[in-house]
């Protein structure tokens, strides 16, 4: 069902004037009434222009949508990705405390739980020293060779909990450019590296290119009989894992009801298991499980994701606002919105509803972003002056890990505090006249002056604040945005969980290879890439 968001656009035409403050200005108790907590998790969106009257009509896009049903569609197993038809249950990997989950009158726990206490095992064993390389040494290194969630994932996490990282190092190889792997496998010992190959099909070529490079290198330095000590595979593909040299015992396959980006829970989460082990990273799952509970049984008001989608809804598809900037004021968070670009784009960048008919409205937004206080230095400008809204999702802990340096980490939290602040609140004119009389100017020269240092204000924010960045919290922030990006698929009446739009770039560029290696013509494209081809290879 596609639902209507004239009534929603017809408030926000009434309150387009409005500004933030005058809403804290009329409640006091505002940033309580528009905050939700749960878990040691806090959600301020008391800084955007949603006041009672619009979270009410927001909250009731849920009933509309008929979210709830599809929440208990998502978490039974029911077929919710129908254009593929299957099931959507990335929650089950991580349903380690949880009862059965039915899919097809079978329940998929018991082959979770096994897979889970085969990676549990294998990790063990890796980390203690009882499984080796070729030569007896331990493994020292590991290399990930995947691309996109199989990429994004378990770099994004290993760099978060580096705290944790007490195992083998992690490197992790996904760009098709054969100077990433060049540089990754430069200076690491071929006879103490363990390489992991995510593929669940064992057929993307960006993964098995640079799979077929790394085979060639520890080939080279270890000998033929070296690639059934050194590769593992996570695949469901074993005839092609077998096919590669990979022992059977070290592929870990995993179902097709978990999709790529939603996969970090599973068997693609294994290189950040062998670094953080088996306990932490079963804390990593139990932090996302809680948030699925939370998820399931908290009332739309009080509820986490669906908040979060509710703002992201009324900044997007509401107010127009075209963009999101994921801003984590958390060094190790680097890869963060980078992880959530992919999940929100790759889910919802689509163009037609659910029954195939044009979408009326835009669907996702553009997501990007930078850890605080680089971005401070880099793209702020544009967000409190430029000519565009852009709303900002801030993200803080309250202590960082490292003891003897608090004072840094209260500068980090007052940059981040300082610049929702100061979107909020922005500077106007006759204050920007005070400060250049103060400098002496006068004249014309003040007023010009003055206007290069005008701040609109009144741009949204929002700021999630989270205890320290432990592998429990950490499984809750992703769990958060993969539910925050369902609830607003449902209400756009789209399937986020298929990406039939990374295929066709794909299929091309595997009709071009031949071309640019002369083995075929390009009469057949465009003028462009006619062009294009033969001036890349004169």
């Amino acid at each position: 069902m596609t639902v209507d968001f004239s009534a929603l656009k017809t408030l926000q035409d009434k309150s387009r004037d409005r500004h933030i403050l005058d809403l804290f200005a009329s409640d006091q108790n505002r940033a309580e009434a528009f905050s939700v907590s749960a878990d040691g998790l806090l959600f301020d969106y008391s800084k955007t222009n949603i006041g009672t009257e619009e979270r009410d009509a927001l909250i009731g896009l849920l009933e509309t949508a008929g979210v709830a049903k599809k929440r208990a569609d998502l978490f039974s197993g029911e077929k919710i990705n129908d254009t593929e038809g299957r099931s959507v249950l990335h929650t089950a990997l991580r349903n380690i405390d949880g009862g059965p989950v039915m899919v097809d009158g079978k329940d998929v726990m018991p082959g979770v739980k096994q897979t889970l206490a085969r990676m549990d095992d294998f990790a063990t064993r890796v980390r203690r020293g009882d499984i080796t390389s070729h030569s007896g040494s331990p493994f020292t290194d590991i290399v990930n060779i995947g691309i996109g969630g199989s990429d994004l994932g378990p770099a994004m996490a290993y760099l978060a909990l580096a705290p944790y990282a007490d195992g083998p190092r992690c490197h992790f190889v996904s760009n098709v450019d054969g100077a990433h792997i060049a540089d990754v496998l430069d200076g690491l010992n071929p006879q103490t590296t363990l390489l992991i190959v995510a593929s669940k099909t064992f057929t993307t070529i960006e993964t098995m290119t640079n799979a077929q490079t790394a085979k060639d290198w520890l080939v080279e330095h270890v000998g033929e009989e070296g690639i059934s000590k050194h590769f593992a595979a996570l695949s469901t593909a074993r005839d092609k894992t077998a096919a590669f040299g990979i022992d059977p015992d070290l592929v870990f396959g995993f179902e097709d009801w978990v999709g790529g980006r939603y996969s970090i829970w599973g068997p693609i989460g294994l290189s950040l298991m062998l670094a953080i082990g088996p306990r932490h990273f079963a804390e990593f799952l139990r932090g996302a499980q809680a948030m699925d509970t939370h998820f399931q049984q908290s009332d739309w008001a009080d509820n986490l994701p669906a908040m979060l989608a509710l703002v992201g809804l009324w900044h997007n598809q509401v107010c127009g606002h075209a963009t999101r900037a994921v801003l984590p004021y958390e060094q190790r968070l680097l890869r963060l919105p980078a992880y959530f670009q992919q999940l929100e784009m790759e889910s919802n960048g689509k163009r037609v509803a659910m029954d195939g008919s044009d979408l009326p409205f835009e669907s996702g937004p553009v997501v990007w972003g930078e850890p605080g206080t680089n971005g401070q230095h880099a793209f702020y400008q544009l967000i409190h002056q430029g000519t565009r809204v852009v709303p900002c999702e801030f993200m803080v802990g309250k202590s960082g890990h490292e003891p003897d340096l608090t004072h840094q980490h209260t500068l980090l939290v007052a940059n981040c505090l300082a610049q929702s602040e100061a979107l909020l609140r922005g500077r106007s004119l006759d204050e920007a006249r005070a400060i250049m009389a103060k400098k002496g100017l006068t004249g014309d020269e003040l007023e010009r002056q003055a206007r290069h240092r005008v701040f609109p204000g009144n741009r949204p924010s929002t700021t999630l604040v989270y205890d320290k960045l432990t592998p429990y919290v950490l499984g809750q922030i992703i769990a958060l945005y993969e539910h925050r990006v369902f609830v607003e698929g449902v209400v756009l009446g789209i399937n986020s969980y298929d990406q039939w739009g990374v295929e066709l770039g794909k299929e091309l560029a595997v009709a071009l290879q031949p071309v640019l290696e002369g083995s075929q013509s390009a009469d057949d494209k465009d003028g462009s890439t006619r062009r294009l081809v033969d001036y890349l290879k004169g």
